[in-house]
Formats: structure tokens, C-alpha cells, sequence
């Protein structure tokens, strides 16, 4: 098992349960996405460059998706946190039920168009 893999089922609920979703949902929507462990979190890559990561803040109690090129995409701008980043965006879930599968597919998809 990778440590990208160790870092999503080493955390606790509801952490592990959003992150296992969310990593379904790009695995699916992009197959030849690679996951890698960088900056101590995991990290995509799409085709040899960073694409998004995953963040659980216990702290502050969300999971953070995070899009490297994420203000270059232009749909479902009314989810996206961008909190003063020049060059990347976060969806944000506190539970799984927060989670809009449709949303988030339409998001990966846009940024996937980007590389």
C-alpha cells in the first residue's frame, strides 16, 4: 500500500469515509489519474503534472480538495474556496452528505481540460 493510501485510511471519522468517497469519485472519473504521497498528503497527478490533493483538517474539521490550476475553472465558482490563492482552489466537505457527486465530477472534469 502507498502512503497516499496509508494517509486516507490512517484517518479518523468522518475524515476517512469523505476522503474514501472523493478518492472513488476522481479515480473513476479520471482512470489514468496517479496517485502519489507529496507534501506529506495525497496528491494526483495527471499526465506527469500535479492535478489536486487531499487535506483532512482536524483542526478545523474539514477535508480539503485542493485544484492546482483551480482559478482557471470557471464552473460551480459558488463552491469553490479560494481564500486570497493565486493559483489554487479547494471544495471543501465536513461530511459525506456534503458532497454533490455531480458538482465535483463536473469540477474534475473542467480542471482534467486544463492539462
Amino acid at each position: 500500500m502507498n502512503p497516499a493510501e496509508q494517509y486516507i485510511l490512517n484517518q479518523p471519522e468522518p475524515f476517512r469515509a469523505i476522503l474514501l468517497h472523493l478518492q472513488i469519485l476522481v479515480e473513476h472519473t479520471l482512470p489514468e489519474i496517479e496517485l502519489k504521497y507529496k507534501y506529506k498528503i495525497p496528491f494526483y497527478y495527471l499526465k506527469g503534472k500535479p492535478f489536486c490533493y487531499f487535506n483532512a483538517s482536524h483542526k478545523k474539521q474539514f477535508v480539503d480538495v485542493g485544484f492546482v490550476k483551480g482559478p482557471q475553472i470557471k464552473i460551480h465558482q459558488e463552491h469553490q474556496i479560494t481564500e486570497n490563492r493565486k493559483k489554487m482552489m479547494s471544495l471543501r466537505y465536513t461530511s459525506l452528505d456534503a458532497i454533490n457527486d455531480n458538482i465535483f465530477i463536473d469540477v474534475l472534469k473542467a480542471a482534467s481540460e486544463l492539462y
